[in-house]
């Protein structure tokens, strides 16, 4: 595998950061994850866009326009030869002294990761996960804006601890007034009475691309949809539920601690047609000339 690091492409084992990175040191950094489609990034100008949000809220200069964006992610697809691949690319404040002033760091630390996307197994899809809601609550919106998204993760990790200890695949966290919140590493959704339910970015959650998706295919489809302040005690009385990201896509659930799930037919509609926009997507970029 070879990664992108501050312009260079190099093979993996090469591929270093100084231990004085204060993306090391502090989580003092920014990230995005990408999927691509055979050559093809889904969505690339969304996520590059919110790439530079999460780097102006913490008032991080990204050394690239957005031209420069697209010709690294461009080079480290090509240097890998995936197709069909999952795309992280991560800038910390970069390397400086002890300490957390960021003029501590006179430059960031750019690296773009590619590795081919192995999809997630068909059972999960055909059976749904199993998901726990966590102790661990999502970090306080006024602590940390869950608009950027960081590299400071350890909120996420300690749900994530829970569920694998209780032997669940995801694990969906409150925000501090008790509210639904989100997934270590999803939004969730849920449906009453065919209504499509997913709490409000008031909740506290990253505005996840997909979960945008799903809302916008819902509604143009007649769907009911309310963003809104839901309690467990919501998601248990569901008719369904399932989570979703940008490499998962539409994840069906089974069950929520005690609670069990049937795939229903609301996942399955939404998961066809945002496999539908991706192909309409995929083939407009392409007949621009614009694929890898």
């Amino acid at each position: 595998m070879h990664v992108y690091l501050n312009g260079r492409i190099l093979p993996e084992k090469e591929a270093s950061v100084s231990v004085f990175d204060h993306g090391f040191l502090y989580g003092d950094g920014i990230y995005e994850t990408m999927r691509v489609y055979d050559g093809v990034v889904f969505k690339l100008n969304e996520h590059i866009g919110r790439l530079y949000r999460s780097a102006s809220l913490i008032g991080l200069r990204i050394p690239y326009n957005t031209e420069g964006i697209k010709a690294a992610v461009c080079k480290t697809i090509i240097a890998n030869g995936f197709r069909n691949a999952y795309l992280r690319m991560t800038v910390s404040r970069g390397h400086g002294d002890i300490g957390l002033d960021p003029a501590l760091c006179p430059e960031p630390t750019v690296v773009i990761i590619s590795r081919e996307l192995r999809e997630y197994p068909a059972e999960y899809y055909k059976k749904g996960i199993s998901v726990i809601i966590a102790k661990t609550r999502r970090n306080l919106m006024q602590a940390i804006d869950p608009r950027i998204k960081s590299l400071n993760f350890l909120n996420n990790i300690l749900a994530k601890m829970e569920a694998k200890k209780l032997g669940a695949y995801e694990a969906i966290m409150l925000n501090v007034d008790k509210k639904i919140a989100e997934g270590t590493i999803s939004n969730v959704f849920f449906t009453i009475d065919g209504m499509l339910c997913t709490p409000s970015v008031s909740c506290g959650i990253l505005d996840g691309i997909t979960r945008g998706i799903i809302i916008d295919l819902a509604k143009k489809r007649g769907i009911r949809v309310r963003e809104g302040r839901f309690k467990k005690e919501d998601i248990y009385s569901a008719d369904e539920v399932f989570i979703t990201n940008t490499t998962m896509e539409v994840m069906p659930v089974s069950s929520v601690d005690e609670r069990q799930y049937s795939v229903g037919g609301m996942a399955k509609l939404l998961r066809g047609l945002y496999r539908a926009e991706v192909k309409a997507y995929a083939a407009d970029i392409r007949s621009k000339g614009e694929a890898i």
